[in-house]
């Protein structure tokens, strides 16, 4: 929920008639008092996630935003953490929210574009959260190249991936709504702001991590439990750089 303290309606509606990395400069002072903030029990669930394949020496935050990533691999990495983001507003709201510890990896903050990292074979592990509907689909191939690129030979590169909302839920029509509006924003207005929640589908990501050289496997994310069926109501992807 928005906390009172959030952005005012007017500060949303000049944010979605930005551009994307302009909207998310002018939210990043009140992002964290928003939604949109990546939950503690999916971040917590993550980090037991990757705790047995740890501790690593360097890890990356892609698409860090105020740093909820950086977050968890402060906890998982012993050398050095860094956040990279293409907002200069929200890497400076990281950067004020997340210092150094004296006990703990350097953190460092690049601004970049995800699709063209300046990293090569510098970290043992890459998390990303809530940023893919940021990206078309014909773009996800050149960003899985680029955290490939960016990780180490047997690197993980690590994201939750949501259970879909079942067609009768109220959230599924919800996020049908939202992307049909951004997608008439889009047609009407410019510069466009890319968000949309229904592009990123399982089968075909997983197919695209492994056609940029990851081996990928899942599991559950056990804090989130499971839905009435059994199935786990949050998957994280593992993908292991494998060249």
């Amino acid at each position: 929920m928005f906390t009172p303290s959030g952005p005012t309606f007017r500060e949303l509606a000049v944010q979605a008639l930005s551009s994307t990395e302009r909207g998310y400069d002018l939210l990043a002072p009140k992002f964290d008092e928003t939604p949109f903030r990546t939950p503690g029990p999916l971040l917590d669930g993550v980090v037991d996630g990757l705790r047995p394949f740890g501790p690593f020496a360097a890890g990356l935050d892609v698409c860090c935003g105020t740093g909820a990533g950086v977050g968890v691999l402060r906890e998982l990495c012993r050398e050095r953490v860094t956040g990279v983001d293409f907002s200069a507003g929200m890497l400076a709201e990281g950067r004020r929210s997340l210092p150094d510890l004296p006990d703990g990896p350097a953190v460092s903050w690049v601004r970049a574009d995800a699709r063209a990292l300046p990293f090569a074979g510098e970290f043992d592990v890459a998390v990303s959260f809530g940023a893919f509907g940021h990206f078309l689909p014909g773009e996800r191939p050149a960003l899985f190249a680029q955290v490939h690129k960016a990780l180490r030979p047997g690197g993980l590169f690590a994201f939750p991936v949501p259970h879909p909302p079942r067609v009768t839920s109220w959230l599924y029509w919800a996020l049908w709504g939202f992307d049909g509006a951004m997608r008439v924003r889009n047609l009407l207005w410019r510069p466009p702001f890319v968000m949309y929640y229904r592009t990123f589908r399982l089968s075909q990501v997983l197919a695209e991590l492994e056609g940029a050289g990851f081996s990928v496997r899942l599991r559950p994310v056990k804090e989130l439990g499971r839905l009435e069926d059994g199935s786990p109501r949050c998957r994280l992807v593992l993908a292991e750089r494998r060249r």
